[in-house]
């Protein structure tokens, strides 16, 4: 599979997302474990809904594998959706499906090269994100890179029957270390 270094981290690099990769996708959007932290939990996809959906975000050139650096295997994926260019504001989603990677720093350091692309070289001025209130190694992953808390909806998640907030956090690059 080939991955090209758009974006280099410390752990990871950013690669244009690649059809190569389908298969691996489907694996972890296919897994209870991985979705359990998305939107995309109730939802079984095929191949060929996977196939339709990274065609459709590679095409839009705002999709991305993260890739470890030392081993060139793909790890996740992360994008920048609900772009603004008026008023200069963005969304991202980040997923590391590969479970090996979890809680090791790859995420955090993937989340730091997507926003550094997009404070210095998209020239947002806010990026914001989503979460589900139980997802609580992403939020610390958030915070960690300055994400803050600016909202919830109340009870908008439902796990079995239980229901769940969703947190929005944001950053502003006024707060964004711009020599990390």
């Amino acid at each position: 599979m080939a991955h090209y270094k758009k974006l280099v981290g410390e752990k990871i690099y950013l690669s244009p997302i690649s059809m190569d990769d389908v298969e691996t996708f489907m694996r972890w959007i296919n897994d209870s474990e991985v979705t359990q932290y998305t939107t995309l939990h109730h939802q079984i996809f095929s191949l060929l809904m996977e196939k339709d959906a990274v065609e459709r975000l590679a095409k839009s050139g705002n999709t991305f594998s993260i890739i470890d650096k030392e081993t060139n295997r793909v790890i996740g994926n992360c994008s920048y959706f609900a772009e603004n260019a008026l008023n200069r504001t963005a969304e991202i989603g980040i997923m590391v499906g590969d479970k090996d990677y979890w809680s090791r720093g790859y995420g955090s350091d993937a989340l730091r090269t997507l926003l550094d692309f997009g404070f210095n070289v998209r020239n947002y001025h806010n990026i914001c994100l989503r979460v589900i209130s139980f997802n609580e190694r992403a939020i610390a992953c958030y915070e960690k890179v300055g994400f803050k808390r600016n909202g919830i909806m109340r009870e908008v998640i439902t796990r079995g029957n239980k229901k769940y907030d969703l947190i929005y956090m944001d950053i502003l690059v006024t707060e964004w270390n711009l020599d990390v």
